[in-house]
């Protein structure tokens, strides 16, 4: 099993790479396709605001979550839900890249499983976007469980809940298409190209395109890698700074004088899901070629953290 497919559950025995200009069975004839009909599946964090972001722009909005829950919620935002896979123009996949019950580790099995079902019931020819965060290799690993019938392509998202309104969904981001076809659809859907006007009918959102689907594939992982790296560069110099009797804050600030420089404020150590399963994303993406600094980064932010843990212990007088 190649190395960039490691712990995230994709099993490669059948897996084919194939040319970038392979043509799809069936629906490679039809790249002008018309869009009505739109299906979100996952509608946790991001793909709740997809879904309503969807409907806003005109179309007929569905969306399918195996929780009641995160349903109920979609439906009062008058999303409605979803009884079968079957007649929808377009699927966008917003599921979760995580083990379960464990938010810090890569794995996709719910997204495959969700697409062995959409390649049972989707129509030849419709589109299929992946913005879930994946690994390397994915999306053609899901070309070919489709069967090659319908248009796949990476849109991987920018959505930052702290700052909904200015890092929304109509934000620019790269996409990807596993064959030219594929990517041309895609582009018809999303919006336009990032620096040119939107004249046609979509979602609206700028679209940066890249030739390879890897290359927006490993985008994602590697914004992410980038925003680690700086997290845990204030980490160290944190400790750094505590090691060595000097006021952190006023050293930040003074750096952040500087018109290149950006020192981020430490916290807690670095948290969520996305920074932490991404970053283990990318260093499990090639296997020839570590990176190095990513894996000291790591370390770092343990050594952040048992820090932080001792001097809170210290100040509570445990």
């Amino acid at each position: 099993m190649n190395a960039e497919l490691e712990n995230t559950g994709i099993d490669q025995r059948s897996f084919e790479i194939l040319p970038r200009n392979s043509k799809m069975q069936s629906a490679d004839q039809q790249t002008q396709v018309e869009f009505n009909k739109v299906l979100v599946v996952g509608l946790g964090q991001i793909g709740l605001p997809v879904a309503k972001y969807v409907k806003e722009k005109g179309y007929d909005a569905y969306g399918y979550d195996i929780s009641s829950k995160a349903m109920n919620i979609a439906e009062g935002a008058s999303i409605k839900k979803a009884n079968n896979f079957s007649e929808f123009d377009v699927y966008i996949l917003c599921v979760s890249t995580h083990k379960q019950g464990d938010l810090f580790s890569p794995q996709i099995d719910g997204l495959l499983s969700v697409v062995e079902r959409i390649s049972t019931e989707a129509k030849t020819g419709a589109l299929l976007s992946i913005e879930s965060t994946i690994p390397k290799g994915t999306s053609k690993k899901v070309f070919e469980m489709l069967h090659h019938r319908l248009h796949v392509v990476h849109a991987p998202h920018r959505w930052y809940a702290g700052e909904e309104k200015k890092h929304g969904i109509n934000q620019p981001r790269t996409i990807g298409g596993v064959c030219d076809c594929c990517l041309k659809v895609g582009m018809q859907f999303y919006g336009f190209l990032s620096d040119k006007n939107n004249d046609n009918r979509s979602l609206g959102i700028p679209m940066h395109p890249v030739t390879e689907i890897e290359i927006a594939e490993i985008t994602k992982v590697v914004e992410n890698a980038h925003r680690y790296l700086q997290i845990d560069f204030a980490e160290e110099l944190y400790l750094y700074c505590q090691a060595n009797n000097i006021n952190f804050p006023e050293l930040r600030d003074a750096l952040n004088t500087k018109w290149n420089v950006n020192i981020l404020e430490p916290r807690d150590g670095i948290g969520g899901h996305c920074l932490p399963k991404d970053t283990k994303m990318f260093l499990q993406s090639s296997k020839s070629v570590r990176s190095k600094i990513v894996l000291a980064a790591t370390e770092v932010d343990q050594d952040y953290r048992r820090y932080r843990q001792k001097r809170g212990q210290q100040i509570r007088g445990i």
